[in-house]
């Protein structure tokens, strides 16, 4: 049987590393409760990291394409892509077909 992937083998695997951090995942858990909004001045408050540390791992989120990043000035919010999150999630899911 030959599966279509969504995404792309080096996209998946580039996905499931930023996912393999418990900070990244926390990131990601508190922008569901805060209804698909997060400042990042929010995720200082919860996750107790440096800024530079913080950073890295909202970049992370981003350049997995997890998160998008909208500019308000100089402040930056971020809202969960869950095109990319449900495509991933549904190629997962084939593995067990």
């Amino acid at each position: 049987m030959v599966y279509l992937w969504i995404v792309n083998i080096k996209k998946i695997e580039k996905i499931s590393k930023a996912l393999s951090d418990a900070n990244r995942i926390a990131i990601l858990d508190q922008l569901r409760k805060k209804k698909n909004c997060l400042y990042c001045s929010e995720v200082n408050e919860f996750l107790d990291l440096a800024q530079p540390s913080v950073s890295h791992h909202l970049k992370q989120l981003v350049d997995a394409e997890l998160l998008i990043p909208e500019k308000e000035g100089r402040i930056i919010r971020y809202r969960l892509n869950e095109k990319v999150l449900n495509d991933y999630i549904a190629n997962l899911t084939r593995l067990t077909d």
